[in-house]
C-alpha cells in the first residue's frame, strides 16, 4: 500500500497535465461549452418559468432572445466605450510622443538610463494599435459567439430531460447527490453573476463619476471600460485603472491632478474589490483569494480572455463538487475563503 500511493500521486499529476493540455488545444470547443453550460445556469429560472404557461420551444425562443438581447446590448456599451477611446487617441497622439520623451529625457537625468533605440522607434500610434488589435479580437469573437449560442440552445433543450434522466439512474443516492451539486453550482452561478453585475455597476458609475469630478476627459468612456472590465477579476480592475491613469498622464500640464487621479481610481477598485465584494457574496461564495488569482491567470492561460472570464466560476463548480465527495472534500477547504467562525472553549 506505501508503494502504491507515489504511485497514485504521480497517475495524478499525468492525467491533470494531460486534462490541461487537451483543454488547450481544444479551447475552440471547450471554452465556448463552459461559457454556455454558465450561461444555461444563469437563465434556466427563466425558461423554466416561462414553461408553465408556454409552450417548450416558445419558452427556449424568448429565452434566448432575451439572453442575445442582453448581450448585444453591452457589447454596443463596450464597443462605443473603446471608440471613442481610440478617436481620443489619435487627436492626441502628438501629445503621448512629447510625453514619452519627457519621461525618457528625465530617467537619463537621473542616470536611469533607457535604450536609446527603443526611444528613437518609440511611435505614439502604438496606443492605436493596441487598441485595434483589441478591436480585431472583439471581432473574431463573433465565431465564437456562434457556437456558444448553438451550445445553449441544444442544451436548454435538454436541461428538463436531464433531470428526468438522473432521477431514472440505478443509484439513487448518486442521481440525488448529483441533482444537489448541480443545483447549487447552478444556484451559486447566479449569485456570483449577480455580485459580480452589481459591483460591475457600481465600479463604472464610481469611476465615471470620479473622472468627471477631477476633470478627466472621457469619462463616461471611462465608466463603461470600467463596468465591462470588472466582470474579470483581479485583470479587468487593474487595466481599468491603468487605462484612465495613462491618459491623465498625457491630459494634465502638471503632476499633482494625475497623482489624484491615479490615487482616486486605485482607492475605488481596492474598497470594491476588498471590501464591497466579498460582503455582498457573503460565505455562499468563500473562495481563497489566491485560488481567485489562480482560476484567473490559468484560465486565461488556456482559453485567453474567455478563460480569464470563466475561470472564477468554473473554480466555484469544482469546489462545490470536491465538496460533496468525503475524498475530495479537504480541497474544498483549503481553497474556501474565511475559515468557519469556532466557539471559544
Amino acid at each position: 500500500m506505501a508503494t502504491d500511493r507515489p504511485t497514485r500521486i504521480m497517475l495524478a499529476i499525468c492525467t491533470a497535465i494531460l486534462v490541461a493540455a487537451a483543454l488547450y488545444f481544444a479551447r475552440s470547443i471547450f471554452a465556448p461549452l463552459a461559457i454556455a453550460l454558465f450561461m444555461i445556469a444563469i437563465v434556466w429560472p427563466v425558461q423554466r418559468a416561462l414553461q408553465r404557461t408556454l409552450p417548450q420551444f416558445v419558452a427556449l425562443f424568448l429565452t434566448l432572445i432575451a439572453t442575445v438581447a442582453v448581450i448585444v446590448a453591452f457589447a454596443s456599451m463596450v464597443a462605443w466605450g473603446f471608440s471613442v477611446v481610440v478617436q481620443w487617441v489619435i487627436s492626441h497622439a502628438p501629445r503621448f510622443q512629447a510625453l514619452y520623451l519627457e519621461w525618457t529625457q528625465w530617467l537619463e537625468e537621473h542616470d536611469i538610463l533607457i535604450v536609446g533605440p527603443l526611444a528613437e522607434r518609440f511611435d505614439a500610434m502604438w496606443l492605436v494599435r493596441l487598441f485595434q488589435t483589441i478591436a480585431g479580437r472583439i471581432n473574431n469573437t463573433v465565431g465564437f459567439a456562434v457556437l456558444v449560442f448553438i451550445f445553449m440552445m441544444l442544451a436548454l433543450l435538454e436541461t428538463g430531460d436531464l433531470q428526468q434522466r438522473l432521477a431514472l439512474l440505478d443509484n439513487r443516492a448518486k442521481s440525488g447527490e448529483l441533482a444537489q451539486a448541480s443545483a447549487e453550482i447552478a444556484s451559486k452561478f447566479r449569485k456570483y453573476m449577480l455580485v459580480r453585475t452589481l459591483l460591475s455597476a457600481l465600479t463604472g458609475v464610481a469611476v465615471g463619476s470620479f473622472a468627471l469630478l477631477t476633470g478627466l476627459e472621457l469619462a463616461a468612456a471611462w465608466g463603461i471600460i470600467a463596468f465591462a472590465l470588472n466582470y474579470i477579476p483581479f485583470l479587468g480592475p487593474f487595466v481599468a485603472t491603468i487605462l484612465p491613469a495613462l491618459f491623465a498622464m498625457a491630459q494634465f500640464d502638471s503632476w499633482e491632478p494625475t497623482a489624484i487621479v491615479i490615487l482616486g481610481l486605485f482607492a475605488i477598485q481596492f474598497v470594491i474589490g476588498n471590501y464591497l465584494e466579498p460582503l455582498v457574496a457573503g460565505a455562499a461564495l468563500a473562495i481563497s483569494p489566491l485560488a481567485v488569482v489562480f482560476a484567473v491567470f490559468f484560465w486565461g492561460f488556456l482559453w485567453g480572455i474567455p478563460g480569464a472570464f470563466i475561470g472564477v466560476p468554473i473554480t466555484i463548480a469544482m469546489l462545490t463538487l470536491c465538496q460533496h465527495s468525503p475524498s475530495t472534500r479537504w480541497i474544498a477547504t483549503l481553497l474556501s475563503g474565511k475559515p468557519p467562525n469556532r466557539a471559544s472553549n
